[in-house]
């Protein structure tokens, strides 16, 4: 119907879409913990570790999607 003059490959959309998630994921990832550092200075340590596990883990997924148009 709509996509039928659609050619070459949608997997580059499938990625565009898939990203989204971890591009919210880092920004609230970030967001809360500038708000918690600024809450209580004193755990800098514990936030900055926490926060880059959280990193880690949202670009881990963003990764992800974009393997998966290449298993296909």
């Amino acid at each position: 119907a709509a996509a039928e003059g659609v050619t070459g490959s949608l997997s580059s959309i499938g990625y565009g879409l898939a990203a989204i998630g971890p591009g919210v994921g880092v920004g609230i990832i970030f967001g809360n913990g500038t708000q918690a550092l600024a809450r209580q200075p004193e755990a800098a340590g514990l936030i900055r570790a926490n926060q880059i596990l959280g990193f880690a883990f949202c670009e881990a997924l963003a990764l992800i999607g974009l393997v998966m148009p290449f298993v296909y």
